[in-house]
């Protein structure tokens, strides 16, 4: 039996962040003992991947950083490319396993975090607190009795809405016989790929190195591909795109991401909670998640220091979710055709402008702005039709 004033249940992204904030609050905070339950070796666990995001000076995580850069390209259907420095932004590459050494190293020191290896099966509410019950591997149980529980497990199913669609990627980490790329700047986005019927296609390019890169094949759309046929997508990138020979495949990465205006509950009884992307955390419009888990840990930790109700809030404002929502239902519906729709995007509004556009830290008139640089009328269609449509189940990816 574990007592705690805060469970964490799963040890991705979210909950791995939301510890490392309890393990070090800020000065004055309460300090709170904490539980991570985190699921034993085997399909539970999330898989490794790769988080991006972007921000301006030094960051929490930045030693766990593999690769940071300040110029971003974009190349339109056309072969036309767009590279702009976005100063004083950076966009920085993390990689989970580096990130869970980290935050593990940091939570070891910090005698605040008690981690116990375990497979939740239930979460049941008390009058003051829940209880979480779990098995090891061996099939031990474990019991948590804790006044506030943030669960980050994924969802088995996602909640009804207007517009779900996938963001889906396959990613090969290459390295070549020579120097073919440019390590200080990221392909954001190479619209030069087959587009599908609906939807959106384009690859995805970090280098690492003049001879390393992580290159993913990626796409909008509401169902993903065969195993065989991100590969294919890949060599056609790899070779035809890009004209590479002779590349060493050194490791890959796959994911699926739900862009979705789903609402999501945050609260799923009177002191258990969702966090991260089974919270809302996930940017419907772009399946950017990583700055949005900060964002809601950070604002769940000082809740909690200060001794208030620790709501999860959604990190991205209602007027965000609205525009994405109007977005999403376009590329859907196909009222815009998507690789049109960000070529338009990236070549009249500057890409540190997109950047905090995307991150919800535009203000008012710069959005109204941006909303003119795009096809308006198809926009205003998808605007007006969003409200009447109805929420339906998503069937799964």
């Amino acid at each position: 039996m574990h007592e705690a004033d805060v469970a964490i249940i799963g040890a991705g992204a979210a909950g791995l962040s939301l510890a490392h904030r309890l393990a070090r609050p800020a000065p004055g905070a309460r300090p709170l003992s904490v539980v991570l339950v985190d699921a034993p070796p085997g399909p539970l666990r999330p898989p490794r991947r790769t988080w991006c995001f972007w921000e301006a000076g030094a960051g929490r995580y930045d030693a766990a950083v593999t690769r940071s850069w300040q110029r971003l390209r974009v190349h339109q259907p056309t072969g036309e490319a767009i590279e702009q420095d976005i100063s004083p932004l950076r966009y920085k590459m993390i990689r989970s396993d580096d990130f869970e050494t980290l935050v593990g190293h940091d939570l070891a020191r910090s005698g605040r975090v008690r981690r116990v290896e375990a497979a939740v099966d239930s979460v049941e509410g008390l009058p003051r607190g829940a209880r979480v019950d779990a098995r090891t591997a061996t099939g031990q149980p474990e019991t948590v009795h804790a006044r506030w529980v943030f669960d980050s497990r994924p969802l088995g199913s996602l909640p009804a809405a207007r517009t779900t669609l996938l963001q889906h990627f396959h990613g090969w980490f290459v390295r070549t016989g020579r120097p073919v790329f440019d390590p200080g700047c990221v392909e954001l986005m190479d619209l030069r790929t087959p587009q599908p019927a609906q939807g959106l296609s384009f690859a995805y390019v970090l280098p690492t190195g003049p001879d390393q890169a992580l290159i993913e094949y990626t796409e909008f759309s509401s169902a993903v591909l065969s195993a065989d046929a991100y590969d294919e997508a890949l060599r056609h990138y790899t070779g035809t795109v890009l004209g590479l020979r002779d590349v060493e495949i050194t490791g890959t990465e796959t994911g699926v991401i739900p862009m979705t205006d789903a609402s999501f509950a945050r609260r799923t009884g009177p002191s258990v909670f969702r966090i991260g992307a089974a919270g809302g955390a996930i940017r419907p419009s772009t399946g950017y998640t990583f700055s949005g888990v900060q964002r809601q840990t950070a604002a769940v930790a000082d809740a909690l220091g200060r001794g208030r109700r620790p709501v999860p809030p959604l990190p991205h404002s209602a007027r965000s979710r609205a525009m994405d929502a109007v977005l999403l239902h376009a590329l859907d519906s196909g009222l815009v055709d998507g690789a049109d729709f960000f070529a338009r995007l990236f070549a009249r509004i500057p890409l540190e402008r997109v950047l905090r556009f995307l991150d919800g830290r535009t203000r008012l008139h710069e959005e109204l702005g941006i909303g003119l640089r795009t096809p308006v009328a198809p926009m205003l269609r998808a605007a007006l039709e969003v409200p009447r449509l109805p929420r339906r189940p998503f069937p799964g990816p």
